[in-house]
């Protein structure tokens, strides 16, 4: 892990193929009722950090070169056919 900001990144969790990696942002926190349901509006109260990680997998996959080994794959290129699973 390394501390980057104020926020620990995982360096481990990276996809291999796609080079998906942990992102920074925010989520935002909101007070009231909104006008569509009849109230005033609603407010921002907070913005807290965090990170969105990818959807990774280890998976064990079959490399061109023959060798099998297990790796951090995301689900995207899994689905997307871009590993061969050994």
């Amino acid at each position: 892990m390394v501390l980057k900001g104020h926020y620990w990144i995982l360096m481990s969790r990276i996809c291999a193929i796609t080079g998906k990696r942990p992102h920074q942002g925010g989520k935002i926190i909101r007070k009231g009722q909104t006008k569509k349901s009849g109230g005033i509006g609603t407010h921002v109260v907070k913005s807290n950090k965090r990170t969105f990680r990818p959807n990774l997998q280890r998976v064990r996959v079959k490399l061109p070169s023959g060798q099998v080994k297990r790796i951090w794959v995301s689900v995207k290129a899994i689905k997307a056919g871009k590993i061969v699973k050994a």
